[in-house]
């Protein structure tokens, strides 16, 4: 297969464009153009051509893995099914990603830190953390570390009892509509019926 021409992309900085003769074009990084020699004229036997479709093709999905890890954070595994989901092959995708873990882009202890900070923070339990830890795709060993970042369990409640009670916790209704709004976001009801506790002598002390 002979190449016609070889240009500069005009839209992606640090990509070639390779025309082949029969319409087919190839987006190239510069380094692709170096290792395999490509330019105008250039006859390429069938083991290269694939050869360079196979490289072009993984360092499309580190290209793409990269812009989206550059616009919001995400696990390795979160990454992973994004690139597969547009359109990149499993292994190109994989590759991907462990590339990016290795120059420490992703980072998933890091993330899953991250992760539980910020839901600890908006008043989430411990059960509900998991919870998104699993669905982002975390890894189990990295839970318990991560966990280590949770604020204290009776001091989330107790702030949110405050700010949700409408009325005397006496009232059976307004118990149950509060201890299931806490349930909710992943509290035990061991810890609820504590927190609620806690409240009800600080009402009788006022």
């Amino acid at each position: 297969m002979r190449i016609d021409e070889v240009k500069k992309s005009e839209r992606k900085k640090g990509r070639f464009l390779v025309r082949l003769e029969d319409g087919d074009i190839l987006r190239v990084t510069e380094e692709e153009l170096l290792r395999f020699g490509l330019r105008a004229g250039l006859e390429l036997d069938g083991e290269t051509l694939e050869a360079v479709k196979a490289s072009v093709k993984a360092s499309s999905a580190k290209a793409a893995a990269a812009n989206m890890i550059g616009s919001r954070a995400l696990s390795k595994k979160e990454l992973t099914k994004r690139l597969i989901k547009k359109g990149n092959d499993e292994a190109d995708a994989q590759a991907a990603a462990d590339w990016l873990e290795d120059i420490g882009a992703v980072d998933d202890a890091g993330y899953a830190a991250a992760l539980v900070r910020h839901y600890g923070g908006k008043g989430y339990g411990t059960a509900r953390v998991k919870e998104e830890l699993r669905r982002r795709g975390v890894d189990r060993e990295l839970w318990d570390e991560a966990l280590e970042e949770m604020p204290e369990t009776a001091e989330i409640l107790d702030r949110l009892i405050q700010k949700k009670c409408k009325g005397d916790l006496s009232d059976p209704k307004e118990k149950k509509r509060v201890s299931d709004a806490l349930m909710r976001r992943g509290f035990g009801w061991g810890d609820v019926k504590a927190a609620m506790g806690r409240y009800a002598e600080m009402i009788e002390d006022d």
